[in-house]
């Protein structure tokens, strides 16, 4: 199991790498990332900054 940490702008996740089932772009530099199982995330990036960090940790 990978973890990725990943930041927002209410505080900071730890996120299993292979839960994240999908990426949508949000407003002001945010993505929200979908969850397998949970609720979305709003965190600080872009789609392709994000994309990057899961890539790199697998």
């Amino acid at each position: 199991m990978k973890f990725i940490a990943l930041h927002s702008r209410g505080g900071n996740y730890l996120v299993v790498a292979s839960n994240v089932a999908w990426l949508r772009s949000a407003e002001n530099g945010q993505t929200q990332i979908g969850i397998v199982g949970g609720q979305p995330l709003l965190v600080a990036g872009t789609m392709e900054e994000i994309a990057a960090q899961l890539v790199a940790k697998e």
